[in-house]
């Protein structure tokens, strides 16, 4: 006999009532270690999962952990998860265990994730992610992957360790704030000294090789030994002064202030053929805006860096360097001819030893929103690209 219209009789409601209370009492038994094995349906039909008897030590310990940590299927199907995870995804714990890992990735995610789950590897995998919390929010995320023993005809499984780094990326963010901080007082500094090297010690320099030009022209030719020793002393002094003059420009360029990005990347780099003797082809597309001061503060020192790892190491017979104006970034790409590095080796001495010239290039473009990225081989050569995002009204007025 049926109640009235849309509604169910009441052993049918009692029914559905029982039921609910079956699968809640389910999931807290196995939440507590208190069944072995569950049985959930599939679209392949029903699948038994066997929980072992020796995980029901650990589920104290998994319970407590600040980590979300997860066992799935193949097919992403959550047969175990714990309170740090729901609370992570902000779902209660009931509707996250027997749902899908899906729910809380994004298309992006997902693709990436499919291979890891049904070939995780024997030590496992790692991959970065966004999940997407039950109020909407995204929190980021690094899953750590490890197949789980498979024994007969049981199903396989993955473990996963779910760690929250939001934390890490505002550590990371503080951090970079306080590099750039750093890198200011040290831009602030350097133009200080440049000053006081270009007003005083140069013209010091200048007062004295002219003191000594004059003490030249007073000695006679008879005086051979004074005025062979005051010719060299005058010489010296000229070389003295240029060289102090070199570093002041290097602290600071006056023509970057003055001329823009192009005129600094290109007398970089002359000087650098001139002083080093390998030959600098420079390409620069025309900017039809002066770029923020950042950003060509920035490519400047970066072309210094990389010029200067190539006197150092590359034993290069040529370089390019192109600026070029690829959609809404400029790009700088310094590459050389040289002997090259190993990646592998190169990432091994940069975790043990800290290139810094390299990290430094890698903060500065990261801090103003871009990426620099390093591509080299043995007997190959060596190339860095960076770009930096241009602000909208010089990608307006290139347009």
């Amino acid at each position: 006999m049926r109640g009235p219209a849309g509604t169910a009789p009441a052993h049918e409601l009692a029914g559905l009532r029982i039921r609910l209370a079956a699968a809640e009492e389910t999931l807290r038994a196995i939440r507590t270690g208190g069944v072995d094995t569950v049985v959930v349906a599939g679209r392949h039909g029903p699948q038994v999962f066997t929980l072992e008897g020796a995980w029901h030590a650990y589920r104290v310990l998994i319970e407590s952990m600040n980590e979300g940590a997860l066992t799935l299927t193949v097919d992403k199907m959550v047969i175990y998860a714990n309170q740090s995870f729901a609370r992570m995804v902000k779902f209660p714990l009931e509707q996250v265990m027997g749902g899908s890992f899906r729910r809380y990735l994004s298309v992006a995610d997902r693709a990436a994730l499919r291979p890891l789950l049904r070939r995780p590897g024997k030590s496992g995998a790692k991959i970065l992610a966004t999940l997407k919390a039950g109020d909407g929010s995204f929190l980021p995320v690094q899953l750590s992957i490890r197949p789980l023993a498979r024994e007969g005809r049981h199903p396989a499984t993955v473990g996963m360790v779910v760690t929250d780094l939001t934390e890490a990326r505002r550590t990371e963010e503080l951090l970079r704030a306080l590099t750039h901080r750093v890198v200011q007082v040290q831009e602030a500094e350097r133009e200080r000294v440049a000053l006081e090297l270009h007003d005083h010690i140069t013209q010091l320099l200048c007062a004295i090789l002219f003191r000594c030009q004059a003490l030249v022209d007073e000695l006679s030719a008879r005086d051979g030994p004074s005025l062979r020793e005051a010719m060299k002393l005058r010489e010296l002094l000229g070389q003295t002064a240029a060289e102090v003059e070199r570093i002041s420009r290097n602290l600071r360029p006056g023509v970057l202030d003055q001329l823009g990005l192009d005129a600094v990347l290109r007398a970089t780099s002359a000087e650098f053929a001139e002083r080093t003797g390998v030959p600098v082809k420079v390409t620069c597309v025309p900017l039809a805006v002066r770029l923020p001061a950042d950003t060509e503060l920035a490519l400047y020192r970066i072309l210094q860096e990389a010029l200067k790892n190539v006197g150092k190491h590359a034993r290069a017979r040529h370089v390019t360097v192109q600026l070029t104006k690829p959609g809404d970034t400029v790009q700088l790409v310094v590459k050389d001819d040289g002997i090259g590095f190993d990646e592998a080796h190169h990432e091994a001495r940069r975790k043990g030893k800290r290139v810094l010239g390299l990290l430094g290039m890698r903060e500065r473009a990261a801090y103003l929103g871009g990426a620099l990225t390093i591509r080299s081989a043995r007997r190959v050569g060596t190339e860095i690209e960076v770009r930096l995002p241009l602000p909208p009204d010089a990608t307006k007025a290139a347009a």
